[in-house]
């Protein structure tokens, strides 16, 4: 086994003199990993394995809807980006890259989940690559990784077929392989049209493969425009006859925000009746995903850091706040009715990606619990403070 700096855990049995949401003063009791009680603060002495908030902003533990962490070099010596800049390009130049940098491992892994939660992030859903060459060493080396929190930190893994699927003869059995282990709740696709050059063949492969084992399906679809609706209406039309709703989610979907209103609103109508969400990295050159609309439609989105300091790209923090105030600039949100909404979209509204149905500072919720020295949280996701303390399944995993 290999050997790597193990994360440092203390159980938390009382959150004190904290502000959930940026409301009054409370102390927050835990035990066994979920919050059993939120009382108004007491003014008796801090015990053993209780926390002094000293009045900090409490917030429910940030939840990446969309991450790599099998991929990135960060921890390693600088890395100049290098290949071609298009989607062929970058997955060609990891190929021949990753074997050098030991991309998949442990020890890369490792890293990158320790910097998700020193910036709060709790749950996350990861993609790891599947592939004929890697096999699903990737799977294995965030499976250990993430056991090494013991339970406290929640990571979920899409088996994500990078290299195309029915391009690459072999791929759709590792991707059912991958199915069966406890740590894999989805499997992924990319761009089915531009990739494998068959949308319907891709599509069908992989949401047939999801409904039988049981899996949920999350594609990456870069695809623009008309071209990436159509492939969108591929799906909208498969899962609820294969009993898929819910299960199916499309990462990026540029082509959403590139639709005529018209066009855009009857799809955002298709997908929220089928229950197709849509999860998003952000991208500043790219108009965003329209938010009101998504909200109009029950379209649920998610908030994800994409790849961080990896051949594709030497950008990233793995902060999901910072996507979060990214995706609100970016996006022209200044009201605070919007801003608080995209908080929540980092937080307690990303629920579903993790599975979970509720992910909040309320009793019987798990205990992710994320302390910033700020007002509310409007200035939280302005400001980007620190994280002052991460708990994870009332474990302290960081404290500033």
């Amino acid at each position: 086994m290999s050997s790597f700096p193990r994360p440092a855990m203390l159980d938390v049995t009382s959150l004190r003199r904290v502000r959930p949401w940026g409301g009054d003063l409370v102390d927050i009791a835990i035990d066994e990993g979920r919050i059993t009680a939120i009382t108004p603060a007491a003014s008796d002495p801090i015990g053993i394995r209780e926390f002094d908030g000293r009045g900090l902003l409490a917030l429910p533990g940030l939840v990446n809807a969309h991450a790599h962490v099998d991929k990135s070099w960060w921890g390693l010596p600088w890395q100049s980006y290098g290949g071609e800049g298009s989607t062929e390009g970058r997955i060609r130049h990891e190929r021949e890259q990753r074997d050098a940098l030991g991309i998949p491992s442990l020890e890369r892994s490792a890293f990158v989940l320790r910097e998700l939660v020193r910036h709060g992030t709790t749950a996350i859903r990861t993609h790891v690559d599947v592939d004929t060459g890697v096999g699903l060493r990737g799977i294995e080396a965030v499976e250990e990784a993430t056991a090494a929190y013991g339970g406290a930190l929640d990571v979920q893994i899409v088996a994500f077929p990078q290299d195309g699927v029915l391009r690459r003869p072999g791929v759709l059995e590792l991707l059912r392989e991958a199915a069966g282990r406890d740590s894999v709740t989805a499997i992924g696709g990319l761009d089915p049209a531009t990739i494998d050059r068959d949308p319907v063949g891709q599509i069908d492969a992989l949401t047939a493969l999801a409904a039988d084992t049981g899996v949920g399906l999350d594609i990456h679809l870069h695809d623009p425009a008309e071209l990436g609706a159509f492939q969108i209406e591929l799906l909208v039309e498969r899962t609820p006859r294969l009993g898929l709703g819910g299960r199916v989610n499309i990462a990026h979907g540029f082509a959403v925000a590139q639709l005529e209103p018209a066009r855009r609103r009857d799809l955002l109508a298709a997908m929220g009746e089928a229950g197709v969400s849509l999860t998003t990295v952000a991208p500043l050159r790219l108009a965003q995903l329209p938010l009101a609309e998504l909200d109009a439609a029950g379209v649920r989105l998610g908030l994800g850091t994409d790849g961080i300091r990896d051949l594709w790209s030497p950008f990233g923090t793995g902060d999901t706040l910072g996507i979060a105030w990214q995706y609100a600039r970016a996006g022209g949100l200044v009201h605070d009715d919007d801003l608080l909404r995209v908080v929540r979209l980092a937080t307690s509204a990303g629920a579903w990606a993790v599975g979970r149905e509720v992910h909040d500072l309320v009793a019987g919720a798990r205990a992710d619990i994320v302390l910033v020295d700020a007002e509310n949280p409007l200035d939280a996701l302005v400001r980007q403070p620190e994280r002052a303390l991460v708990i994870a399944g009332g474990r302290a995993l960081h404290v500033a």
